[in-house]
């Protein structure tokens, strides 16, 4: 667990770090913390922008745009490697990801497949957006990638990391695509050199030690996601293994490493959830080991900050005031975010069986 440092000890790690650092406008005082909380971090996020041209891309990410407000970032990586910092606090960045991902970043582990969107990453994870335009054919110069090495691995030098805290937006959130024509797999590589750590950085998908790869041959009417489907692995880890500069070009006949299935990790057992209660469970007054179950879920998730004691099995309003904050982190507004679970949030939430 690390708290967030000063604006002024973030911004002088990375000068330390030797990068060339501009301060845009309020950035030490641009956030989003009035809508969640920023803190504890453990890790750092990598982005790209899907823009052009550095004035525009830092006017984004520090504005944002219709539906999504800024910061989207804390800092933006240019072409020429100058890091644009734009914001400090919460920011836009991460959206919800995957729990099991965040536990192997704390863990320092190889990641698993992210196929699940029920964390908040805002909350959790320092995040740079990188100018280029995600189509895998925009290139990177080398100014850039040492840029993204460089703030990376100064995070990590801050709060005592090795790279293993540094991930890519695709393997966060289902779905995402970005950075998208380097592997993070690589980056990793080059965070850990500059740290000084022989540590090397264990496929995606695979144990740090023993573990290995197959084969598959792409056939007509393949696509990666379909292939990481069937493979139970992620694109993201495709991408990282077989060293593709673009998830979209692969080819009949080719030949992709995929995770070993011969040594798969030894089964979990199907997790038993607690039933949804009904809204009208919650109110005063209300005592239940439900509510203890629901209260140190939402500490696991990130949302316990209204607790003063506790949790526990009086429902209170600190107790609503973080299922607020849970709601919010979803994006909804008004009654859907009015701090009493209704079957969504019970279902994202996900209490074990009490």
């Amino acid at each position: 667990m690390a708290t967030p440092p000063s604006a002024a000890t973030f911004l002088k790690a990375l000068r330390d770090e030797g990068l060339k650092v501009v301060e845009v406008g309020d950035w030490r005082t641009h956030n989003r913390n009035h809508k969640g909380p920023f803190g504890p971090v453990h890790g750092v996020m990598i982005h790209h922008t899907v823009t052009k041209g550095t004035a525009n891309t830092v006017k984004m990410c520090r504005d944002g745009y219709a539906g999504l407000p800024g910061p989207l970032c804390h800092g933006v990586i240019a072409k020429d490697g100058t890091v644009h910092l734009v914001g400090y606090g919460r920011a836009n960045h991460a959206g919800m990801g995957d729990d099991d991902v965040l536990k192997a970043v704390k863990d320092q582990t190889a990641l698993p497949a992210d196929n699940e969107a029920n964390t908040d990453g805002n909350r959790a994870f320092y995040g740079f957006e990188c100018e280029n335009l995600g189509d895998g054919k925009d290139p990177w110069p080398e100014a850039q990638l040492e840029a993204i090495e460089k703030a990376a691995a100064a995070l990590c030098r801050l709060h005592g990391w090795d790279a293993d805290r540094v991930i890519g937006h695709l393997e966060w959130q289902p779905g995402k695509v970005d950075p998208r024509g380097f592997t993070m797999r690589s980056m990793r590589d080059r965070i850990n050199q500059r740290l000084g750590s022989s540590k090397p950085t264990p496929p995606p998908g695979q144990p740090a030690t023993g573990g290995g790869t197959g084969t598959y041959t792409v056939r007509k009417g393949d696509t990666l996601f379909n292939i990481a489907r069937a493979q139970q692995t992620t694109v993201a880890k495709l991408v990282d293994l077989n060293d593709l500069d673009d998830p979209n070009e692969i080819s009949v006949g080719q030949k992709l490493k995929v995770p070993a299935k011969s040594t798969p990790a030894p089964a979990k057992p199907s997790p038993s959830y607690e039933p949804f209660p009904g809204a009208s469970f919650f109110h005063g007054g209300r005592h239940s080991p439900i509510i203890t179950a629901l209260g140190r879920r939402l500490v696991a998730l990130g949302f316990g900050r209204h607790y003063k004691n506790g949790p526990g099995p009086n429902w209170t309003n600190a107790d609503k005031r973080n299922v607020e904050d849970f709601q919010r982190a979803q994006g909804w507004t008004g009654s859907n975010a009015d701090g009493i679970p209704g079957p969504e949030t019970w279902k994202r939430l996900r209490i074990p069986k009490v």
